[in-house]
């Protein structure tokens, strides 16, 4: 049993990163399927497919060029032991706008600017930039 899935997906992400590997399996919830939309719609990822058989997402991982991957570095944030709730003027811009937070809110999943157009708090589930 994992305490902690969302924390398990981006290991496994980045760990497939350093391995240079072009996908990373993950096991299927509805909340990892939705991180993977925002991470696809964002550009981090090139695409992910769902296995329903396994009852796993397969993430597709996208390099540049020059071998790097469009994702340099992955933070989790709220924590089953820390969890972190923000309003809406207080969601953080990472990286100076370069990156994305990924917020739990009460209309969903959404990136930290969406939820400050929209006008909603939540929960800082991660950070990507």
């Amino acid at each position: 049993m994992i305490t902690d899935p969302i924390a398990d997906m981006l290991a496994r992400i980045h760990n497939a990163i350093l391995a240079k590997h072009e996908s990373a399996r993950v096991p299927l919830s509805k909340l990892k399927l939705r991180i993977a939309e925002i991470l696809k719609s964002e550009g981090y990822i090139s695409d992910y497919t769902v296995e329903t058989e396994t009852a796993e997402i397969t993430v597709f991982i996208k390099y540049g060029r020059d071998n790097r991957s469009a994702i340099v570095g992955m933070r989790r944030k709220s924590r089953p032991g820390r969890r972190l709730y923000v309003g809406h003027r207080d969601l953080p811009k990472v990286k100076n706008g370069m990156g994305i937070a990924i917020v739990s809110t009460s209309r969903g999943l959404l990136t930290s600017s969406q939820a400050r157009e929209q006008r909603v708090g939540g929960e800082v589930l991660c950070e990507v930039w």
